[in-house]
């Protein structure tokens, strides 16, 4: 979620539902010792860690290089146009009696920890739906189950909509072992991928931290080595300028406001979001038209025919992204959340 966009504000356990305007393969040298006629030479091994943080040996910055993406034997690859729908502010009311669950989509991205101790996943799966699962990886956010572990050290300044957010030091040890923990979590919970959000503070942001779109790229290569150890998929949300650099890494995208010329501030981001299509992998595209829930025919041409978006798994949200949605054909679903 980038401060640059609009997205409502966060309930409960502050699930994030404002659009979000919100790391390379450690690679070792092993020369093999070498026998001949009596006479042995040595030669070291040499394991080049950059900072402490894993990174690979020194050299080209990570936009340069061309390190293999992670192929693991059971990873989710979704379909392009897969049908979905997303719910940040609430938990899904699907429980072990459900027999069916509205809309009848393929995909469901959910907050990771407003169901973490649910069988909503569970029920999901059982009802023939696939699970993603949402956190904040590049922001602290202050009502968290784990809020207490981060560091104000690794803290830097809050988000312009979200003053009690901040953003985070995507290089530090500790922030990445918090989220190494988050993504145990969802594996624990048998999602079959995370929605990891904030990965582009760098981006069009005042994070206080000099945070650089090749913190953001280290970032995301080391959320989905973690991920796919765990048979977890990655999506990228959002940071349209780093998608050449991580495309081979993610499975799909999910773009937010793409169509909506005054927020996309690059003016071509459904272009460069498209790459994914291109790509095979879907784009799991988010517009907030300005009448939802009562979506004008405008807005909704707008939003479903935006120049580049073909083949996007576009929905219309409100800001809260709550249980309503409308898709392009103009049906539209309410997901039952529990209330309270």
């Amino acid at each position: 979620m980038d401060d640059n966009c609009d997205d409502a504000k966060k309930t409960g356990l502050d699930p994030r539902p404002l659009p979000s305007k919100r790391p390379q393969l450690m690679v070792c040298a092993v020369l093999t010792a070498i026998a001949v006629v009596g006479l042995a030479l040595g030669l070291g091994l040499g394991l080049g860690l950059k900072h402490g943080q894993g990174e690979g040996t020194p050299g080209p910055s990570p936009s340069a290089t061309h390190s293999p993406a992670p192929s693991p034997t059971a990873l989710w690859q979704p379909a392009v146009n897969v049908s979905w729908q997303i719910v940040l502010n609430q938990a899904l009311a699907v429980d072990d009696t459900s027999s069916t669950v509205e809309p009848d989509v393929e995909v469901f991205d959910i907050d990771m920890f407003l169901h973490q101790n649910t069988s909503v996943v569970k029920n999901l799966h059982r009802l023939g739906k696939k699970v993603i699962c949402y956190f904040s990886a590049g922001t602290y956010e202050p009502n968290r189950p784990d809020s207490s572990q981060f560091q104000s050290s690794d803290q830097g300044k809050a988000l312009e909509l979200w003053p009690d957010e901040r953003w985070l030091n995507l290089s530090s040890p500790s922030v990445r072992s918090i989220m190494v923990s988050r993504i145990q979590i969802a594996s624990d919970m048998g999602c079959d991928a995370i929605d990891p959000d904030n990965v582009d503070g760098y981006q069009w942001n005042n994070n206080g931290l000099d945070l650089t779109s090749i913190d953001s790229i280290k970032f995301v290569k080391f959320l989905t080595r973690e991920a796919n150890k765990r048979n977890l998929s990655v999506g990228l949300k959002n940071a349209d300028d780093i998608i050449t650099d991580v495309l081979s890494y993610v499975q799909f995208a999910v773009n937010e406001e793409c169509a909506d010329t005054e927020t996309s501030k690059s003016g071509d981001t459904c272009q460069l979001t498209a790459k994914f299509i291109q790509a095979s992998k879907p784009v799991f595209h988010i517009e907030y038209p300005a009448s939802a829930p009562t979506v004008s025919s405008s807005d909704s041409k707008a939003a479903c025919s935006a120049p580049d978006s073909t083949n996007f798994s576009t929905v219309l949200k409100t800001m809260d992204l709550s249980g309503w949605v409308e898709f392009c054909n103009g049906q539209t679903a309410n997901t039952s959340v529990v209330s309270g």
